[in-house]
C-alpha cells in the first residue's frame, strides 16, 4: 500500500512539473502589475474651421491612447466643408480610418478662416453621412459606452434628442465646452470681473442647449470659467518647430486662422476625460435661460433641486499646458 501511494505521489509530481511552466508562461506579469483600462469610446462634435481651438482638441484626442475615436461629426455653418477639413487633417496624420459625418448646415455667422486647408486636401471624400444618424446608430451599437465630446454649437445634439431621446439617453456621458457660470469672456483673473454672459456654443442654439441640460444624460461642463487658456509664443514655438505630420497640420491651421494668441477653450474637454484632476468638477443645477445664460440655481442640491451637471469652475493654466504640449509633441 505504501509503495502504491509513493508511486501515485511521484506521478502527481511529474504532472505538476509538466504543467507549471505553461502556467507561468500564461501569467508572466507580476501579480502587482496594474491592468490597462480599455480605451474610452468617444465621438467628437465640432465646428472646426473658424477658431483654432477645435483643431487642437481633435489633435489632442488623436494623441491620447486612452481614447477610441469612433467618429467626428461637424456642426454649424458649412458642415460639409468642415468635414473636408477633417478629412485632410486625419489623412495627413494617418488616421483616415476615423469616420467623419456632416451635420445639417446652417447660415454662416463667422468667417471660415481655415477654408484653404479644407479645400486643398487630397484626402477629401465626395460626401459624408448624416451626423445625427451616425451618432444615434453608434449609440445603439454601444449603449452606455460612448462619451460625446461637444465642442461646437449644439445643433446636432438638439436634433438627436428630437429624433430619438431614448437612444440619446444611452450615452455614457456628454463632456461639453460651453456656458459661463461666474466668469465671462476676458475674466481670467479675480480683478474687475464683468461676470457671466451667453457663451458661443450655447447662444448659437439655445433650444438645443436647453434640451441637453434637461436630457437626463450625465453632463460634464467646461465653461468659460475654466477654459480661457492662452497659448503663448513659447508653447507655440516649441510645438510648431517639431515638424511632425500633426504639428505641421496645426501650424498651417494656426497661420490660416490669422491671429496671434489662441485661447484653447475646447481642448479642456479632452484633458478632462484623460486627466480629470486637471479640471475638478462639482455638482450643480444649471438652467439655460432664453438669452443663453447658463444660470446656476441657488440653494443646495436636493431631491427637489437635483444637480443636472458636473461643472469645472477653475483650472490651472500651467498644469494644462504641461500636459498638452508633450502630448501633442509625442508621436
Amino acid at each position: 500500500m505504501d509503495r502504491k501511494r509513493a508511486i501515485v505521489i511521484l506521478a502527481l509530481s511529474y504532472v505538476a512539473l509538466a504543467v507549471s511552466p505553461r502556467c507561468v508562461a500564461q501569467s508572466s506579469e507580476p501579480a502587482t502589475t496594474p491592468r490597462t483600462a480599455p480605451a474610452e469610446k468617444v465621438i467628437i462634435d465640432t465646428d472646426i474651421g473658424d477658431d483654432i481651438d477645435d483643431a487642437f482638441a481633435v489633435a489632442l484626442a488623436l494623441r491620447s491612447p486612452e481614447l477610441q475615436i469612433l467618429g467626428i461629426t461637424t456642426t454649424f455653418g458649412d458642415t460639409e466643408m468642415r468635414a473636408k477639413l477633417l478629412d485632410r487633417l486625419l489623412g495627413e496624420v494617418g488616421r483616415a480610418d476615423i469616420p467623419v459625418a456632416a451635420g445639417v448646415p446652417t447660415p454662416p455667422k463667422t468667417d471660415f478662416t481655415q477654408l484653404k486647408y479644407a479645400e486643398g486636401g487630397r484626402f477629401a471624400k465626395a460626401s459624408h453621412p448624416d451626423a445625427v444618424t451616425f451618432l444615434l446608430d453608434a449609440i445603439r451599437k454601444n449603449p452606455g459606452e460612448i462619451t460625446l465630446v461637444a465642442i461646437g454649437p449644439l445643433v446636432n445634439v438638439g436634433a438627436a434628442i428630437d429624433k430619438d431621446a431614448e437612444t440619446f439617453r444611452k450615452l455614457r456621458r456628454v463632456v461639453l465646452m460651453g456656458g459661463s457660470i461666474f466668469r465671462g469672456y476676458g475674466d481670467v483673473d479675480s480683478m474687475a470681473l464683468r461676470g457671466p454672459e451667453p457663451e458661443w456654443n450655447i447662444k448659437n442654439d439655445i433650444p438645443s442647449a436647453q434640451k441637453l441640460f434637461a436630457a437626463g444624460v450625465p453632463l460634464f461642463v467646461m465653461p468659460l470659467d475654466s477654459t480661457q487658456l492662452k497659448m503663448d509664443a513659447v508653447n507655440r514655438n516649441s510645438l510648431f518647430r517639431l515638424g511632425t505630420p500633426l504639428t505641421d497640420a496645426l501650424t498651417l491651421l494656426y497661420h490660416e486662422w490669422g491671429q496671434e494668441t489662441p485661447t484653447l477653450f475646447d481642448p479642456m474637454t479632452i484633458v478632462y476625460i484623460v486627466a480629470p484632476t486637471l479640471c475638478p468638477v462639482q455638482p450643480m443645477h444649471i438652467r439655460v435661460d432664453e438669452k443663453g445664460f447658463t444660470r446656476p440655481d441657488p440653494g443646495p442640491s436636493n431631491a427637489s433641486n437635483p444637480p443636472n451637471s458636473q461643472v469645472c469652475l477653475k483650472s490651472n493654466a500651467d498644469a494644462f499646458f504641461h500636459f498638452l504640449i508633450p502630448r501633442l509633441a509625442n508621436q
